[in-house]
C-alpha cells in the first residue's frame, strides 16, 4: 500500500480539523487548487443566462475559454445546488460529469496541449439558493420595488460565484475578460460589469442586455441587478484621462440618487491620490442601486445604503466623523483597489481586501476634512474590535478569520504609518501596491514583503502581532534611578515596534522590544503618553 501523509489521508476519507475547526473534502475541493483547477488558465467566460422573475428561475450557459498549462484530462467546474449543471461540451461532443456535491469534473475527450487555447461550454438552470442575509449570506435577491416590479440582483462573496452559475471558483485565477448576456422581461434593465455593448430586442416580451468586462475580475465581483431603473452619466477627469461614471437608480429614488450620489466625484478623487489611478478605466465605473445593502461588485459597486450617510444612518466609529460620508459609496469604491484590483489569492488573506477597504474611510475623511478628522476616525473604530480569533484563517479550506479584519485592519496599518512617521512615503507606499500588483491575485505574504522593504525595517512581528495573534501589545514601563525603564508584554515572541511616547514635555520615540531597555532621564511629573495612534496599550508597572 502507497504510504500517504496524515493530512492526506485526513481528506480523503472526508474530514479534518485545523486548531479549532473542522473542515471537510467540500470545503478542501472549493479552498484549494485541484489538480483538476491547476492545469489550466482561465482566460475568458461568456454567461448567457435567462432570469424567470415571476419562477425565481434562471438557466443558461457558460463558455469557458482556458490556455493549458500542461496534459491533464479532468476540468473542475464548481456549481452550487439546487443548481444543476446538465451537460458540458467541448468541440460539440458531449463531454461526462461526475459531481462531487459542489464540485463538477468534467472528463475531456480532446488530447489538452501545453500552451493552446480550448473551450468547454456547459449548460446549468434551476432555482438558485435565495440569499438569506445578503450581502454575508448570499444568492439571489429577489425583490419588488414600490410599484410591484421585479427588484433582483446577485450577491456572493464568501459563500461564492458557484451560488448562481458555473465557474471555476477559486480567487488565485481571475478570467482575463467577460462577457455577461442577460435576457430577462422588457420593462426591466440589467446592469452588470463593464460595458453595456448593446441590448438586443428577443421579439418574445424580453431583451437580452451584453455586458463586457475588458479587465481581470475576481468571480465573486460578477454580478446582475435587474430593476425598474433610470440611468444619468457623468465624465471625472481622473488620473488617466476621461473615466465614464454611471449611476443607476430605481425609479422612485431617482431625486434622491441624484443628490447622494454626489459624492461620486470626490471619493474618486481623493482614492486617486492616496492609491494611483482608479484601475478600471476600460470597464468605468458603475454605482447601481440594489435590494440589499451593497457590495463591491468590480466596476458595477452595488448601493443600499438607503440614501444616507453613516452605516445605515449609524457612525461606526462614534465621533460624529462616520456621519460625513456615505459608508457604503465610500467603502465599497474603496475595493476597486483592494479586492478588484489587488485580489486575495485565498480567502484566509481577506483582510487584504477589507483592512485596506476600512483604511480607505479614514483617508478619504483626511482628504476632504483633514488629518485630524480621520485620525480621530480609526481610532475610533476600535471599539468594533473584538479580539476573539486571529485576523488570518486556515489556508485551503476557504477559511475566514475574524471580523476584526475590517476595524483591527485598519488600525494596523494606522500603527504602520505612525512608524514610518512619512506621510510622503506613506502614500507612495499605497500607490506602489497598487501598481505593483496591478490586476494580480497576491497572498499575504506578497503584502508583508513589500511593505517591510517600502517602511525600510523588518515588520514581520508587527504582521504576526496582529493578524495572527489576538492580544494587543503592552508598552510596560517604569521611571526608576533615573531611567526609563520600557519592553512590550502581551506580545508574541520578538516583537519589535517603535512607539511615540510624550513626557515631560517631549516627545521621544522608543525603540521597544520585548527585553527591557533603558533611557536615562528624570522621572516627569505629568506621568507618561503613547502616542493614541498606535494601537497598542501601556501599563505603568511601578504603580502595580
Amino acid at each position: 500500500m502507497k504510504r500517504i501523509s496524515i493530512l492526506a489521508f485526513l481528506l480523503l476519507t472526508g474530514v479534518v480539523t485545523f486548531g479549532q475547526k473542522t473542515y471537510t473534502r467540500q470545503d478542501s475541493l472549493r479552498g484549494s487548487i485541484t489538480p483538476e483547477r491547476e492545469w489550466w488558465d482561465l482566460n475568458y467566460y461568456h454567461l448567457d443566462i435567462n432570469v424567470e422573475p415571476d419562477k425565481k428561475r434562471l438557466y443558461g450557459t457558460n463558455t469557458i475559454r482556458y490556455k493549458v498549462l500542461k496534459s491533464h484530462n479532468v476540468l473542475q467546474i464548481d456549481l452550487q445546488p439546487p443548481l444543476r449543471l446538465m451537460m458540458a461540451f467541448q468541440e460539440n461532443k458531449e463531454l461526462e460529469i461526475i459531481q462531487e456535491g459542489n464540485a463538477h469534473f468534467i472528463k475531456l475527450h480532446k488530447e489538452q496541449v501545453p500552451g493552446e487555447y480550448e473551450e468547454v461550454k456547459v449548460v446549468y438552470g434551476g432555482i438558485p439558493r435565495e440569499a438569506k442575509r445578503p450581502p454575508w449570506d448570499g444568492g439571489i435577491t429577489w425583490r419588488t420595488d414600490s410599484n410591484g416590479l421585479p427588484f433582483i440582483a446577485s450577491s456572493c462573496q464568501g459563500i461564492g460565484a458557484s451560488i448562481w452559475w458555473p465557474n471555476k471558483d477559486h480567487m488565485a485565477d481571475e478570467v482575463d475578460s467577460m462577457l455577461i448576456s442577460v435576457r430577462i422581461p422588457e420593462n426591466l434593465m440589467n446592469v452588470s460589469n463593464g460595458r453595456l455593448r448593446k441590448v438586443d430586442e428577443n421579439g418574445d416580451g424580453t431583451k437580452t442586455w451584453h455586458w463586457f468586462v475588458a479587465n481581470p475580475i475576481n468571480n465573486y465581483g460578477v454580478n446582475i441587478n435587474i430593476g425598474d431603473y433610470v440611468e444619468w452619466r457623468e465624465i471625472y477627469n481622473g488620473e488617466k484621462g476621461e473615466l465614464t461614471v454611471d449611476y443607476y437608480a430605481l425609479r422612485e429614488n431617482e431625486a434622491k440618487a441624484r443628490k447622494q450620489f454626489t459624492e461620486v466625484p470626490k471619493m474618486l478623487k481623493a482614492f486617486e491620490h492616496w492609491f494611483g489611478p482608479y484601475p478600471f478605466y476600460e470597464d468605468g465605473y458603475t454605482l447601481v442601486e440594489a435590494p440589499y445593502l451593497g457590495m463591491e461588485h468590480q466596476s458595477s459597486i452595488t448601493y443600499g445604503n438607503k440614501y444616507q450617510n453613516g452605516y445605515l444612518g449609524r457612525d461606526l466609529s462614534d465621533t460624529g466623523w462616520g456621519l460625513k460620508f456615505d459608508f457604503i459609496i465610500i467603502h465599497e469604491s474603496g475595493h476597486e483597489w483592494f479586492a478588484n484590483n489587488i485580489t486575495y489569492k485565498d480567502q484566509a488573506d481577506m483582510w487584504i481586501h477589507e483592512g485596506f477597504t476600512n483604511y480607505s474611510e479614514s483617508l478619504y475623511l483626511e482628504q476632504v476634512f483633514g488629518k485630524d478628522a480621520a485620525n480621530a476616525y480609526v481610532r475610533g473604530t476600535r471599539i468594533g474590535i473584538r479580539n476573539d480569533m486571529p485576523i488570518i484563517a486556515d489556508y485551503d479550506v476557504n477559511g475566514r478569520g475574524s471580523g476584526d479584519m475590517y476595524p483591527k485592519g485598519g488600525n494596523m496599518l494606522h500603527t504602520i504609518r505612525q512608524v514610518l512617521d512619512d506621510d510622503v512615503k506613506w502614500r507612495e507606499i499605497l500607490r506602489g501596491l497598487n501598481k505593483e500588483f496591478y490586476h494580480q491575485t497576491v497572498t499575504t505574504a506578497q503584502i508583508e514583503d513589500y511593505m517591510s522593504e517600502h517602511v525600510g525595517r523588518d515588520l514581520s512581528k508587527v504582521f504576526d502581532q496582529y493578524l495572527r495573534d489576538i492580544r494587543i501589545p503592552i508598552l510596560e514601563y517604569q521611571f526608576k534611578r533615573g531611567n526609563l525603564e520600557y519592553r512590550w508584554n502581551n506580545a508574541v515572541d520578538g516583537f519589535d515596534m517603535p512607539v511615540e511616547v510624550g513626557f515631560g514635555g517631549n516627545t521621544v520615540r522608543l525603540e521597544a522590544t520585548t527585553s527591557w531597555k533603558k533611557l536615562k532621564t528624570k522621572k516627569p511629573k505629568g506621568g507618561l503618553m503613547v502616542n493614541p495612534d498606535y494601537y497598542v496599550g501601556s501599563l505603568n508597572i511601578s504603580k502595580q
